[in-house]
């Protein structure tokens, strides 16, 4: 039946492509790219992160065509993406409204209770002083998702009708420099692990923003899934994205060195100072990053425990000598293992914000347990150095110029000239 009427809709729009049975192909090869099903190849980029000039083929659906020199993705085509990518957009911008005035989670224990919304839970960081965590959360979780699907929907409904948008390669640059910095499936993440730190102890429950809210984030996900740079561009403007201007070898490298060393510096009180106080009967237990691993790891929670031990231990550590050692081998021009230089360069890209895990159960935390002198919970002073740092990796691996990585030692000899 699924088949059925997929041929039914592509006979309808004159298509008559059997969506579901067109396997996901992959051009490697500058051949395959120039010659694939002896279609003319029709559009020449520049791979974004080594700068390889490649044309293009027309592709087919769930066709992707991959750099030949560092296998990036440099697009990837689905039919009808357009169309879903509104369809999710709407839906996901349903989900978030609906997820913020009922109740988010509730708590009670010994008698007291307490339930808390999104909006209210972003307040109470306030009432601690921690405004600027809280400004973080909001921005992460609400904001920048908010705006980016606002955006996908101006570019693409005015092209269901016929017409342009006003500003349109302005908003897609806009749209995809905000993407690293949504974080709604992190922050889903930290109020798992909260609720699995607490249940110990009280009762906690999940109201109708709660369900709301990962609706909200599956179809987050579903919509950037079927967002790419290139077919994007190529609707709203007829032309692929332009060619990445040559930047200044010499001033990546040292703008990634100041941000990895303000990084460490920070490192050092992320990990020493508590990352929250927790008040139990007027007792004053302070907690850090690794004494709440341990605690996870004592309880019972193994999973949870290894999670938070990779994504705030081991990951933030990794990431800042994964990109040390990048740094400093474009900086000397090193000219072997590119394709694992390159492959750890994604890792640390891909992996960096997953840190803001232990942040955001932190934040859940405080907003959620305040129950006076029988149980509170107050952040830590090495919430706002972690958030930093995360902040920072992830400044630096975006000032980091992957390129350099393949420019034959030309990067070298700029530093030598200047």
């Amino acid at each position: 039946m699924l088949l059925l009427a997929h041929l039914v809709y592509d006979f309808v729009n004159k298509k008559l492509i059997l969506l579901t049975c067109l396997p996901t192909q992959t051009f490697m090869s500058e051949e395959i790219l120039q010659h694939s099903s002896g279609r003319a190849a029709t559009t020449q980029v520049n791979c974004h992160e080594c700068d390889y000039a490649v044309t293009l083929p027309e592709l087919q659906h769930k066709q992707r065509a991959l750099c030949p020199r560092c296998g990036f993705n440099l697009t990837t085509y689905r039919n009808d993406a357009s169309q879903r990518i509104i369809a999710l957009a709407l839906c996901a911008l349903i989900f978030l409204l609906a997820s913020l005035p009922f109740e988010f989670l509730s708590f009670s224990a010994k008698g007291q209770y307490q339930a808390v919304d999104i909006l209210g839970s972003m307040l109470i960081l306030v009432e601690q002083d921690y405004a600027l965590l809280a400004v973080l959360q909001v921005l992460a979780i609400l904001v920048l998702p908010g705006c980016i699907l606002l955006g996908l929907l101006y570019l693409l409904l005015p092209l269901r009708f016929g017409l342009r948008p006003a500003l349109g390669p302005a908003v897609a640059k806009v749209i995809f420099a905000l993407l690293p910095w949504t974080m709604t499936e992190i922050f889903l993440i930290g109020v798992l692990v909260s609720l699995i730190k607490i249940t110990s102890m009280a009762d906690v429950g999940m109201g109708p923003s709660f369900y709301a809210y990962i609706m909200f984030t599956l179809c987050m996900t579903a919509t950037l899934l079927h967002v790419d740079k290139h077919q994007l561009m190529v609707l709203i403007t007829s032309r692929p994205p332009e060619d990445h201007k040559k930047s200044n070898p010499s001033q990546s490298i040292q703008t990634t060195w100041a941000l990895l060393a303000t990084s460490i510096l920070l490192y050092i009180p992320a990990n020493t100072l508590p990352i929250m106080h927790t008040s139990l009967l007027g007792n004053d237990q302070p907690s850090t990053i690794l004494g709440g691993v341990i605690l996870l790891w004592q309880m019972g929670s193994y999973p949870i425990a290894v999670v938070i031990f990779i994504a705030s231990v081991f990951v933030p550590v990794a990431k800042l000598c994964i990109l040390c050692w990048l740094n400093y081998s474009v900086q000397v021009g090193l000219q072997v293992q590119n394709k694992q230089r390159i492959f750890w360069y994604r890792m640390t890209e891909f992996v960096g914000r997953w840190s803001m895990v232990d942040v955001f159960v932190v934040a859940v935390l405080v907003s959620l347990i305040q129950l006076g002198n029988i149980m509170s919970i107050h952040p830590g002073y090495a919430a706002l150095a972690f958030c930093a740092v995360v902040i920072l990796t992830m400044l630096a691996a975006m000032s980091f110029d992957s390129r350099l990585i393949w420019s034959q030692g030309q990067n070298k000899q700029s530093m030598n000239t200047e």
